[in-house]
């Protein structure tokens, strides 16, 4: 069982990390909980993030200090958003890193932005105009062995991911069935300019073990945000949160685009109602980065990203997490 490290950082709320490993040395994007007293709801409102500070780490020992690099982004340079910038995530391409960002438009619509920088830490420079045809949250980049680059994102409830169930934004959508296939990711792969898609972004299938879609109905297995692409072994594994019940699972499969095949738990429950992850390999060693709420005492909007060395199972699975048996 490997051990969990504390807190990456305590100066400022983290949460929804997004790790990258670029020129031997660890980044973190994480979105920045702002703290305040307000309520919250289903749709989110309590996540209130107005920017992004980068993290960064010279390697994983415990000796290893992680460092906030400063704020990288603000929505005041963002001329299309409203607000709450949510959990982003990076690509570098040809030296240029492009960091995707969901964020409630002037309509309140979520979308993806991007930004631009020659330093992985920033400062980015936002486009003008959202990505046409974004639409979400929870983006994640993936290259693949081949150097296409693929864009995963969606969320349910806050996230808006039901609104667009009949290709249009519909404000009070009807309600899925339980006995119906669930809702999965979206992906759509980025062009050469790495600002648009290739074609608009289609849902992922997410199936069971007798190769039928997983049902809205079956909260533990069931996609509700925070997508992950990571693929090891010439294997593609999507990783994801369940939401209401907490967990994160993933899913495997041939293709980027999927169908993928459910596989079991990547991590139990953490303190705080959100789990949002990222998964990479660095020295040899698998690792998974997450947030919890343990040091705020389950303040949802007041997380701090932590991380712990994962396992492979010799038939490809992923040996679950216990996040607090180190304890």
């Amino acid at each position: 069982m490997a051990k969990q490290r504390e807190a990456l950082v305590t100066n400022i709320f983290t949460a929804d990390p997004s790790a990258h490993v670029f020129d031997d040395k660890i980044y973190i994007y994480p979105s920045h909980d702002l703290p305040h007293d307000g309520g919250d709801d289903d749709e989110g409102v309590e996540y209130a993030m107005e920017d992004y500070h980068i993290l960064s780490m010279d390697n994983t020992d415990d000796a290893t200090p992680c460092i906030d690099n400063g704020e990288a982004l603000h929505m005041k340079d963002v001329p299309w958003v409203s607000k709450q910038m949510w959990a982003p995530d990076v690509a570098l391409k040809d030296g240029k890193y492009y960091l995707y960002f969901p964020a409630r438009d002037k309509q309140g619509i979520f979308r993806l932005g991007v930004a631009v920088s020659d330093s992985p830490v920033g400062p980015f420079k936002a486009e003008d105009c959202f990505i046409p045809g974004s639409r979400s949250i929870d983006p994640a980049v993936f290259k693949d062995d081949d150097g296409k680059y693929y864009c995963y994102n969606g969320g349910l409830w806050g996230g808006q991911l039901e609104k667009w169930m009949t290709g249009s934004f519909v404000e009070n959508p009807d309600e899925i069935p339980a006995d119906a296939a669930a809702l999965g990711p979206l992906v759509a792969e980025l062009n050469e300019d790495m600002k648009t898609f290739k074609a608009f972004p289609k849902m992922i299938t997410i199936l069971d073990e007798n190769g039928e879609p997983i049902k809205a109905g079956d909260e533990d297995r069931r996609y509700f945000e925070g997508p992950w692409m990571h693929k090891y072994n010439g294997l593609y594994y999507l990783s994801y949160s369940t939401g209401t019940t907490h967990f994160l699972v993933y899913a495997t499969g041939t293709s980027p685009e999927g169908p993928f095949t459910y596989r079991g738990r990547l991590m139990e429950p953490v303190i705080g109602w959100t789990t949002h992850h990222s998964i990479i390999e660095y020295h040899g060693k698998w690792y998974l980065f997450y947030h919890d709420c343990e040091i705020s005492k389950g303040i949802n909007h007041r997380r701090n990203v932590k991380f712990t060395e994962i396992f492979y199972n010799e038939d490809g699975t992923i040996k679950t997490v216990f996040p607090y048996d180190h304890k």
